[in-house]
């Protein structure tokens, strides 16, 4: 497993992105990599508060979903609560990015279950 897969199977960070760019592309400094990285941030954050979509071809789409209000409940006091409508980023992996991952993660065996006893 090279480098970076076992960085990003620990789980990355922007700091690990910061670095593994900066460490990809030499000719960058350190900073111009963290400046780069926060400017494509930024702008996405930026378009998808405006309500646009994000297409990023083989890697997937960002878009807005919308969450209507609903009737909830308070668990301490299991009274009814009024919950707001909210706007929620979603995230669509395309299928580059699907079958990527899919040939890359090793399928973990699913653990025995056990079968009850029968009693006689």
């Amino acid at each position: 497993m090279d480098g970076a897969l076992a960085r990003f199977v620990s789980g990355m960070t922007r700091s690990d992105l910061v670095a593994e760019l900066a460490e990809r592309f030499s000719q960058l400094t350190h900073r111009d990599t963290e400046f780069a990285v926060k400017t494509i941030l930024d702008a996405m954050s930026d378009a998808l508060a405006r309500g646009h979509r994000i297409e990023i071809r083989g890697f997937g789409s960002f878009s807005i979903n919308r969450r209507p209000p609903r009737v909830g409940r308070n668990p301490r006091s299991g009274e009814q609560v009024v919950i707001p409508e909210k706007l929620v980023p979603h995230f669509k992996p395309g299928k580059a990015l699907r079958e990527s991952v899919d040939a890359q993660v090793p399928v973990r065996d699913e653990p025995e279950v056990k079968q009850p006893k029968t009693g006689t």
